[in-house]
């Protein structure tokens, strides 16, 4: 017997009766978000240095872009393929640019998804290839979802082209579509390697869309940067009016915000409880579903901030006064804070949005984890809620005397 060989017996035999052993490795993730302006002109080499920061001779890449913003931007697509084939360093477009109608029935489609699955498998992309998804947070949900589940990951880069997306969505680490009846029942957590936000899509968005994405900017400012709430207070008139500087401002500390969260909250992938950025969202998801979609993300997200808020100064964690602060800047930036989705009941006379509470609990894995206000900038969870308090909370969101 080799002397190799029997070190390796003896080691065997040295475990004796062990029969559990600890595999423990970590992974880090880095990508880089860029904030650029008309990423695909030719002489805009940002896209090219994010294809190209990881080894690799070819680089293919697959590209679908949101119909919503072709019709404002027809030239698009060849422009997107003028400056795929030109970019040298490997680079190449692997296939005609696909257009996909987004918002979000484009992530209720499960056909949808193994159409996509199957376009990738056929033009032979691998895990050295990219997949770019231009658009919405809808979109690049359902794009970065495609990317992550073929080949068991094709490296997606994201190009987000609403506020909601530059500021909150597109920033993040999660894709998903929605399945048996839930809001993003199927996911992954697999960051993009890249994500640029170009303002120049920013300029052509209806002004609903710029509105929405403001939604986001506000929660994350009640729960983490009290200052940032003053400021949003401050140029409130300006925003509403969507001046270009404001915006810009909004749109990048709101997304800084998000990654410093994402980064330094010790949960990433959502593996506890808590949810944070999940601040009004409970009762948000669910009045979208409630609404047929008739509200977007971003203004169910304004009613729930709302409703929280209020909930909060109910339940003596939140100063009072507070709470009309908060009311005032979402007036102030043009949302509307109610909607009969609001109080709409079950055939047992009990509000539909408290089913949201437990839809919320389900999805986070059995303890319900609520995030609440303490202060303007500061959150606490809390695991119950009051269903009486709610609908106090939600009778407040009433309009008076038509405002």
């Amino acid at each position: 017997m080799g002397k190799a060989l029997g070190d390796a017996l003896a080691k065997i035999e040295s475990y004796g009766e062990e029969r559990t052993f600890i595999q423990r490795f970590s992974v880090s993730y880095e990508f880089p978000v860029y904030f650029a302006r008309d990423v695909f002109s030719e002489t805009n080499s940002v896209l090219a240095e994010a294809l190209t920061r990881a080894p690799g001779k070819r680089r293919r890449t697959a590209v679908f872009v949101d119909e919503g913003v072709v019709r404002e931007m027809p030239d698009l697509p060849r422009r997107i393929a003028t400056y795929l084939g030109s970019a040298g360093n490997g680079i190449e477009l692997a296939g005609p640019v696909e257009l996909i109608a987004g918002g979000e029935g484009c992530k209720n489609d499960r056909g949808l998804v193994a159409r996509l699955q199957q376009k990738l498998v056929d033009a032979g992309l691998d895990r050295h290839s990219y997949v770019l998804g231009v658009g919405g947070g809808a979109l690049l949900d359902l794009i970065g979802y495609v990317a992550a589940t073929t080949h068991r990951g094709i490296r997606h880069i994201r190009v987000p082209t609403t506020v909601l997306a530059q500021n909150d969505s597109g920033v993040g680490v999660k894709n998903g579509v929605n399945a048996f009846g839930c809001k993003n029942m199927l996911g992954t957590f697999v960051p993009p390697v890249a994500v640029i936000n170009d303002s120049a899509f920013i300029d052509i968005l209806p002004g609903r869309d710029k509105r929405a994405g403001m939604a986001e900017a506000v929660k994350v400012a009640l729960i983490r940067d009290g200052a940032f709430f003053d400021w949003l207070e401050e140029k409130a008139g300006a925003l509403s009016l969507f001046a270009s500087e404001p915006l810009d401002h909004l749109i990048r500390h709101c997304a800084l915000l998000h990654m410093r969260q994402i980064a330094t909250g010790g949960d990433p992938f959502e593996r506890g409880s808590g949810r944070p950025l999940d601040f009004g969202h409970w009762s948000a998801h669910k009045l979208e579903g409630l609404s047929g979609y008739e509200l977007r993300h971003g203004e169910a997200v304004a009613i729930g901030v709302a409703l929280d808020t209020r909930y909060s100064v109910l339940a003596g964690l939140l100063p009072h006064g507070e709470d009309l602060r908060v009311r005032a800047l979402l007036h102030r930036l043009g949302f509307a804070l109610w909607h009969p989705a609001c109080e709409a009941r079950n055939e047992n006379g009990e509000l539909k949005l408290l089913a949201g509470l437990e839809e919320f609990r389900e999805h986070l894995g059995g303890e319900l984890t609520v995030t609440l206000l303490s202060a303007i900038g500061t959150s606490v969870d809390v695991n119950t809620m009051d269903s009486a308090l709610i609908e106090q909370a939600i009778d407040w969101l009433r309009p008076q005397d038509g405002v």
